[in-house]
């Protein structure tokens, strides 16, 4: 590691120093027509295209002057001693579900592997093409599925699975089955990776309710902002809300809740709201009118205070953000037409890399336009292939550390 350990993210928009990225790989190869579906997908992306593509994306941070980290290189770091190595594929193949009578096999034909190699297999997947086990159990022989066990192709949407919040982690319960070995690997890294040294953890991974890391935001030093959606329950972003503002060591005091409608076009908060600068915020405009909007703080005593903002997202931002006024850009603008069709391409997904300046897809027209005549600068990103894994900029990028604003 070049850098010194621990992580700092008090905004969404401070400068950002260091950030967390999945460049895709062979997993996008091992997505089909019959497994697309469980594994969270609309359509079969190019895999060589996708890795192009998130390869400028990684070289726009670094024209910014962040440093990018890869989780797979982190991954491999810890696979290198014997002994982990173990340890951490027999928590993976349980995880993964894999037949247990077929795990020491796996084991032993993992184990066999060079670091590099076996890191890119853990989110690659196993094809049966690819080992034999030679063995005699029924199961063994069922050639309806055609991986050992499955690739996770959603990886490189590294916000999702674990959430860096002040000088703690989020390692969060996931909605999906398909994803739940993603957190499994940043759990891990978070125990034994010194790149996390000593950062507390707020949630685990397997609460008993679910969250993911595209309904967090961190508006300020004192305000958290969490998303009630399809993928993050109610009793989640309670619990998450509590361990935050009750935390004596950081500074954050406000849970600004958010309530979405549930359904897959707004999976998550940051699909239709992120946070552009200190008063300008994206927005899609069909959740203005169901929001529903709440601050939970904490009282002295430890108990839990609710106070209802409506549906008044402008209301509660400047209250709690102490700012005399917010300003909303419209994804997609006036029209619903544009506004769903940007929408779904994830035109309100932005991620600011300072405050004012934001990456983008280049294929929301009508909303990076909106952006530049806010005054904000835009860095567009191509998305043909990308985008089809349903997740924008944000959503592919956990930062590190953000200098203070």
């Amino acid at each position: 590691m070049s850098f010194s350990p621990g992580v700092h993210v008090y905004s969404e928009i401070g400068p950002l120093r260091r950030v967390l990225l999945h460049r895709p790989g062979k997993e996008l190869e091992n997505v089909t027509p019959l497994n697309m579906e469980g594994l969270l997908f609309d359509d079969i992306p190019d895999a060589e295209l996708a890795a192009e593509e998130h390869d400028k994306f990684a070289q726009v941070f670094r024209a910014c002057g962040t440093e990018v980290v890869y989780l797979k290189d982190l991954l491999a770091e810890l696979l290198e001693e014997p002994a982990r190595r173990e340890d951490f594929l027999k928590k993976f193949l349980v995880e993964a579900e894999v037949y247990s009578k077929r795990c020491p096999y796996l084991l032993e034909h993992l184990m066999s592997y060079q670091t590099d190699q076996l890191a890119e297999t853990v989110f690659a997947g196993l094809r049966r093409e690819e080992f034999s086990m030679n063995t005699f159990h029924l199961a063994d022989n069922d050639y309806a599925d055609l991986f050992w066990f499955d690739p996770i192709p959603n990886a490189y949407f590294m916000r999702d699975a674990m959430t860096v919040i002040a000088n703690g982690v989020a390692v969060n319960c996931m909605w999906s089955t398909t994803r739940k070995r993603e957190a499994m690997i940043l759990e891990y890294l978070h125990s034994n990776h010194p790149a996390f040294a000593a950062a507390p953890r707020y949630y685990e991974r397997n609460e008993n309710a679910h969250i993911e890391g595209g309904d967090v935001l961190i508006l300020s030093d004192k305000v958290i902002l969490i998303g009630v959606s399809e993928r993050t329950e109610a009793t989640g972003a309670e619990l998450l809300a509590r361990k935050v503002i009750s935390d004596p060591d950081n500074t954050i005091r406000h849970a600004l809740i958010f309530m979405i409608p549930r359904k897959r076009a707004f999976m998550h908060l940051d699909t239709v709201f992120t946070m552009v600068d200190r008063d300008v915020f994206t927005i899609h405009p069909e959740i203005l009118s169901t929001l529903e909007i709440f601050d939970i703080t904490v009282d002295l005593s430890g108990d839990t205070q609710i106070k209802s903002y409506g549906s008044d997202a402008k209301r509660a931002l400047s209250e709690l953000l102490e700012l005399p006024e917010v300003e909303l850009i419209y994804c997609g603008g006036a029209s619903m037409i544009d506004a769903r069709r940007e929408q779904w391409g994830d035109g309100a997904n932005t991620l600011a890399v300072a405050p004012g300046e934001v990456i983008v897809y280049e294929r929301n027209r009508i909303t990076n336009r909106l952006l530049r005549e806010a005054g904000i600068k835009v860095h567009e990103i191509a998305s043909s292939e990308l985008s089809r894994g349903r997740g924008g900029p944000r959503c592919m990028s956990m930062p590190l550390w953000r200098d203070d604003i």
